[in-house]
């Protein structure tokens, strides 16, 4: 196996410094992809890229595409490099590093699973996010047959390359928030299999949230109605799995 760590930032620039100093540890090689952020942002990128370049490889996109886009860039350069196997992270700092000593050891004996974060709140989490997460996984649930995606939002995940690549090279995927969801959906139609990890998460570390309540909600919902009709004309497969 051959892993590193995919991370798309926009405009975190108070957080991105000590994400990084936090994954130094696991001296895993890192593509930090820069979705056209702020001259401030990208300062600072540059600036982490230079200090930490035996390890991080810093890809600027010349204008912002959104996560999706990001995230698609991160695993494309992860493909060219030869690695088998992505962790994907948040730029804002939400998720407890520490938690990929975990990732790590579940894909190394899971290695052609999808390993997912399951979300961990504390008791401040807003009930409207925890509300939309619930209609979300209950359509994630529905269109998969099963219960097996335990979150499918979660940044904070370990793809198998292999697989990711097929999906690439045939779909054409949210570039959005709408990307979290739909990959894991088409991993699990793929065949994939998934394992749960429960991942602590607080809010973002420099208070940036860059999710558009209404028109990523709509585009979320959109999303969901095209994986439901994807996942209609593969229902014979999807039954028959489960009968299996």
């Amino acid at each position: 196996m051959k892993t590193c760590v995919v991370i798309p930032v926009y405009n975190h620039h108070e957080a991105i410094g000590q994400v990084i100093e936090a994954l130094r540890e696991f001296k895993l090689p890192c593509f930090l992809v820069n979705d056209g952020s702020s001259e401030l942002c990208t300062s600072e990128l540059r600036r982490i890229a230079k200090q930490e370049k035996q390890w991080i490889i810093l890809h600027e996109r010349t204008r912002n595409g959104g996560k999706g886009a990001a995230v698609i860039t991160g695993l494309q350069l992860a493909l060219r490099n030869s690695f088998t196997h992505a962790i994907q992270i948040d730029a804002d700092g939400q998720h407890r590093l520490d938690d990929i000593g975990l990732f790590l050891s579940a894909s190394a004996a899971n290695p052609d699973k999808l390993i997912l974060g399951t979300p961990i709140f504390d008791g401040s989490v807003q009930k409207k996010r925890l509300y939309g997460r619930q209609f979300t996984n209950l359509w994630i649930w529905i269109n998969t047959l099963s219960f097996d995606i335990s979150d499918g939002m979660c940044g904070f995940r370990c793809y198998p390359l292999a697989a990711v690549d097929k999906i690439l090279q045939s779909t054409a995927l949210g570039q959005r928030m709408d990307f979290d969801i739909e990959i894991a959906v088409r991993l699990h139609w793929q065949g994939v299999g998934v394992v749960n990890i429960g991942a602590a998460v607080q809010y973002p570390l420099d208070g940036v949230s860059h999710f558009r309540m209404l028109q990523d909600n709509l585009l979320i919902s959109k999303k969901h109605a095209q994986l439901f009709l994807g996942m209609l004309w593969r229902l014979p497969i999807l039954l028959a799995r489960q009968w299996r």
